[in-house]
């Protein structure tokens, strides 16, 4: 579209060209005496002429704005680009901040689990610890009938 108003604004700069050519000779038609009929066709088109320029300048205005529209709409887009990269960015701190949350709590569930282990060993343990306390008491009884024996094995002879 851009192109389409360049031909049309060198095109209308041409024109504006020779309308300056025809304002002079406007301008000498007055001083000189010409027909009337000439005279005015020359005014005329002398002021189409001006229109014509107008016309030119506006174009070439145009022209500057649909250059700066193009700036903008690819300048909108490359935003639009980094808005998307912005919250992509976001969500990706999100998840690690998440992921650390859930590795700290990894941590501490193999905590407990080593701790639950540990648990489930102490009533064996415990059992154990039983059964050996009650082999000591017997052991102790056996020492104590031992050692009666002997006394008594002793005074007999």
């Amino acid at each position: 579209m851009v192109c389409v108003f360049a031909t049309h604004c060198n095109t209308l700069q041409h024109t504006a060209t020779h309308c300056k050519t025809l304002q002079h000779n406007a301008t000498y038609c007055k001083t000189m005496p010409h027909t009337v009929t000439h005279c005015n066709t020359l005014q005329h088109t002398a002021t189409h002429c001006h229109t014509l320029q107008h016309t030119a300048t506006h174009c070439h205005t145009l022209q500057h704005t649909a250059t700066h529209c193009n700036t903008l709409q690819h300048t909108a887009t490359h935003c639009n680009t980094l808005q998307h990269t912005a919250t992509h960015c976001n969500t990706l701190q999100h998840t690690a901040t998440h992921c650390k949350t859930l590795q700290h709590t990894a941590k501490h569930c193999n905590t407990l689990q080593h701790n639950a282990t540990h648990c489930h060993t102490l009533p064996h343990t415990a059992t154990h610890c039983h059964t050996l306390q009650h082999n000591a008491t017997q052991c102790n009884t056996l020492q104590h009938t031992a050692t009666l024996c002997n006394t008594l094995q002793h005074n007999v002879r």
